[in-house]
């Protein structure tokens, strides 16, 4: 029976809250930088990835560019959402921000061939917020998730520039074969649009087209062309109670 080191869950949630927090903070880049370094070389190690020193170069290179857009983000979270009251609450207390930012520099690492590990940052910081982005997923900047419970973001999806998100939203495939693991499964969203809670979007061939609005509750498998508005429409009846009926 093969092993598998599955220890290395805890070794990447200790190195995921780490590098979340030298990102944003000076003293703790200076307090664990060489962990980080001798840490991300131990974890590509036991995954059997070799160059880990040059992966951990490119990957350092890219955290700048990653900072920057993180702090549009943040604005974008502070521009959208009337209940914020600072930036520094978004960087505090924002589970969407926190599920972004291991998504981006997850990301980063997906983009330099390193598979597993990113995949792994994703899932400890869905067990926190409930938000599940893949780290293959391409999403713009200025991005908005509001709540975010529940939000589900394939491998495959483009989302572009100015997007809004709210909870329960599902960015899926129409159907689910591994011979499409090379295929273009999970839709793309143009910039500006807003997706409104528990709305699902199948399917790698459509597009939401750009300032489109989609509201709660709908389900789309085909493209929506830009400057729209996607309703999912019911009848609620709402009339005096009867004498005798208890609250």
């Amino acid at each position: 029976m093969k092993s598998y080191n599955v220890c290395l869950k805890d070794t990447v949630k200790t190195f995921t809250k780490r590098l979340f927090y030298s990102l944003f903070d000076c003293e703790q880049e200076e307090a664990h930088g060489e962990y980080l370094e001798s840490t991300f070389l131990k974890i590509l190690s036991a995954l059997n990835i070799d160059n880990g020193d040059e992966i951990w170069a490119a990957f350092q290179k890219e955290l700048p560019q990653i900072r920057k857009k993180l702090d549009l983000d943040a604005i974008a979270f502070e521009c959208n959402d009337p209940a914020s009251h600072s930036l520094e609450e978004i960087y505090l207390a924002y589970p969407g921000f926190h599920a972004i930012s291991i998504y981006r520099l997850s990301h980063a690492l997906y983009k330099l061939n390193v598979h597993i590990l990113p995949r792994m940052m994703t899932e400890y910081i869905h067990g926190i917020t409930g938000i599940d982005i893949h780290p293959g997923a391409t999403i713009g900047e200025s991005f908005y998730i509001d709540h975010g419970t529940g939000i589900v973001i394939g491998e495959t999806s483009i989302i572009k520039n100015g997007v809004k998100i709210y909870q329960g939203v599902t960015l899926g495939g129409i159907q689910v074969s591994k011979d499409l693991a090379k295929i273009k499964r999970h839709p793309t969203i143009e910039d500006n649009v807003c997706i409104y809670a528990n709305a699902t979007i199948l399917g790698g061939d459509i597009v939401i087209g750009a300032n489109s609005i989609i509201g709660a509750n709908v389900w789309i498998t085909q493209s929506v062309p830009e400057n729209s508005l996607v309703t999912y429409q019911t009848e609620i009846k709402i009339r005096p109670k009867k004498n005798g009926i208890r609250e």
